[in-house]
């Protein structure tokens, strides 16, 4: 067995340490979400958490490590006679892998032997190995959506249900979730983001000093794990201790009126949705001072569990970044720790009191701040060429559904159909491996004309393994959504870019919604580039897409034959996603020689390969030339106007209308 890495080791990292700890001392607390780049020992400090939590207390025998003192009376291997002895054994970390089937994360049902037999043949999954202890998911940002419901119910309930064709089977799953990811991988589903309790970002020091320390002893540990782990055993031990006498004092610890006061008003001052965040805040206030030893919850330690608690809850969209303005949290818990009623010198009085709120003569409109820079919106960058600094995008719509045709088997999400594990049933089939999803109705009516053949005299219904039938199911999947951004001269007007940026910034809304991978392709001038190869995070998009230069002339077949190519890798990296690109611009061509010639020859090749697309047609004035119209033809795919492409466009549905009449 490998010997882990001593938690106190743990190099710098001092909130992530202080979140696991808190959630050592107070699993109430709803555990840790950690959030930063690659590289910076976030896997490394959660798995060394176990070393430092307290021994649990099992059921002997018992698959779910019930609890002697109050065992779980619905407990599948139970009834189990309370109050009796118990085993010891270490808390557990249970790893869910982000390609996990839902039958290893919550068990699996003998569906076999459940039909011929009678009989709940169980093996417990993921979950009930987690009970009383810690599930850790690695790059939880890339759990599948299924799975994340399977989460989001047995952390809601405390419980976990496996229901085969009316056969079911329930047990108790309470555990500490620890999840780590990197953004730039993709954001995490609103709701499984809020069930973290506690959130922290880390990121590799940039003080020399502190790297050092980090190299030095990561190669003393790969040098004699053993060895590094006994020098820093008698700190691993304190810092166990601790933890238990935090835990002992915790009930102690009295939560006044006053520190209430001050996490109800952060929490509105935040404007963060629900109640979970006030909870959280008094469990994580109330951790921290048991954790300093002390039995009154203070100030410090609300500023501490608002620093920790409120970060990730106060994100509206995937491009908001997350985190707290501390001057605004300090003036808040200031405010509201004082009298409920303040003398005529609080802060709290009429136009003349020191509020330090501008009044409507001070601020940035007075001394100019506001005006307009020089040279107005639509001047060239000083620098010349014809490059424009990069417009502002337009504010975000809601976009009609863009969708591949046809059905596909790539991985879940919310976009194009596709044959799934879940979703509605649409037939059976013979199980090939493992029946997982019972056809009920199809393995009866296989079994039925075989009953006075096998000898049936009474009334339950024979039935062998050639009879089972599992469900084919159609739901819907992700798909790799490849935008080609025309960025050249014609579309370089600053209020039409800015048109044309908040129709993008719309569409990666709608890609991170129905948990697509998106890419992004600019053309300009006489080259094309790979703004951003295929990735699941579409705030790394949307920041790619707002700093984008504009200007020259409009190479439209290099931008083609470059999206082709990134197509051409992507399909050997996951060969089951589909592609779905959107060609963003006006349709003209005009880099390079023969550009027009050369643009048709690119589309074709998409259409050739059956490549699904939109082209978002750009073009303005009175004078329209048609020519994005061409150009999707020529695609294979079917074009629509900046207009056309808000959900709730006039426009988009007179045209509906209009095709199907014709």
């Amino acid at each position: 067995m490998t010997t882990p890495f001593p938690f106190t080791a743990v190099v710098g990292q001092d909130d992530l340490r202080l979140a696991l700890l808190l959630n050592a001392v107070s699993p109430s607390v709803g555990g840790v979400l950690v959030r930063g780049e690659k590289g910076t020992a976030k896997s490394t400090a959660v798995r060394a958490l176990t070393t430092l939590l307290p021994e649990v207390s099992v059921v002997p025998g018992c698959r779910f490590s019930c609890d002697p003192a109050s065992p779980d009376p619905g407990c599948p291997d139970g009834p189990h006679e309370g109050g009796g002895g118990g085993a010891s054994r270490p808390a557990r970390m249970v790893e869910l892998p982000v390609g996990a089937s839902e039958d290893r994360l919550v068990g699996a049902l003998d569906i076999e032997r459940a039909l011929a037999e009678g009989v709940k043949a169980f093996e417990p999954g993921l979950l009930a190995a987690a009970h009383r202890g810690i599930l850790y998911v690695d790059e939880v940002n890339l759990l599948h959506d299924h799975l994340v419901d399977l989460l989001l119910d047995a952390a809601a309930m405390g419980a976990s249900y496996v229901e085969r064709e009316g056969v079911s089977v329930r047990h108790a799953a309470r555990f500490l979730l620890v999840g780590t990811m990197n953004p730039e991988e993709g954001e995490l589903r609103p709701q499984l983001l809020d069930r973290f309790g506690l959130t922290v970002e880390v990121s590799a020091s940039r003080e020399p000093e502190k790297r050092v320390e980090v190299v030095r002893r990561r190669l003393a540990y790969d040098d004699d794990p053993a060895g590094f782990a006994a020098r820093w055993a008698d700190e691993e031990a304190a810092v166990r201790q601790r933890i238990v006498a935090a835990r002992e004092l915790l009930p102690s610890v009295r939560l006044g009126d006053g520190a209430l006061r001050q996490i109800a008003a952060t929490c509105a001052a935040f404007e963060v949705d629900g109640m979970r965040a006030d909870i959280v805040m008094a469990r994580t206030a109330t951790a921290l001072a048991a954790w300093a030893g002390r039995t009154e919850v203070l100030a410090e330690d609300v500023r501490q569990a608002a620093l920790l608690a409120l970060p990730h809850r106060r994100r509206r969209n995937p491009f908001d970044a997350p985190g707290l303005d501390e001057d605004k949290l300090d003036e808040t818990l200031e405010e509201s720790s004082g009298d409920d009623d303040p003398g005529p010198d609080g802060d709290g009085g009429g136009p003349g009191g020191g509020g330090g709120q501008p009044g409507p003569d001070e601020g940035p409109a007075a001394d100019g701040a506001g005006a307009q820079p020089e040279g107005g919106e639509g001047e060239p960058a000083p620098g010349g060429a014809g490059e424009q600094f990069p417009a502002p995008a337009a504010e975000p719509f809601r976009t009609k559904v863009l969708s591949v045709p046809g059905i596909g088997e790539g991985a879940a999400g919310r976009r194009s159909r596709a044959r799934t594990e879940h979703g509605r049933t649409t037939g059976a089939r013979r199980p090939q491996g493992t029946l997982t999803k019972l056809h009920l109705a199809a393995t009866v009516r296989a079994a039925a004309p075989h009953q006075r053949a096998r000898g049936r005299s009474g009334r339950g219904l024979v039935v062998r393994r050639d009879d089972l039938r599992q469900a084919t199911r159609e739901g819907r999947e992700g798909n790799l959504v490849l935008f080609v951004v025309d960025a050249s001269g014609s579309m370089a007007a600053r209020q039409r870019m800015g048109a044309v940026k908040g129709a993008v910034l719309s569409l990666l809304l709608d890609a991170y919604q129905r948990r697509d991978k998106v890419g992004l392709v600019t053309f300009r001038g006489s080259a094309a580039d790979v703004a951003l190869p295929p990735t699941s995070s579409v705030d790394a998009a949307a920041a790619r897409l707002e700093s984008l230069p504009t200007g020259g002339r409009t190479p439209l077949a290099a931008g083609l034959l470059k999206a082709h190519d990134v197509l051409r890798v992507e399909r050997l990296r996951d060969p089951a996603r589909r592609a779905l690109v959107v060609v963003v611009t006006d349709g003209r061509a005009t880099g390079g020689p023969e550009p027009v010639a050369l643009a048709s020859r690119a589309a074709r090749l998409f259409a050739a390969e059956g490549v699904a697309s939109v082209v978002v047609d750009c073009e303005s004035g009175p004078v329209r030339l048609g020519l994005a119209g061409r150009l999707a033809g020529e695609l294979g795919g079917t074009a629509v106007t900046l207009d056309e492409l808000r959900a709730d466009s006039i426009a988009g549905l007179v045209k509906d209308v209009r095709r199907r009449a014709a």
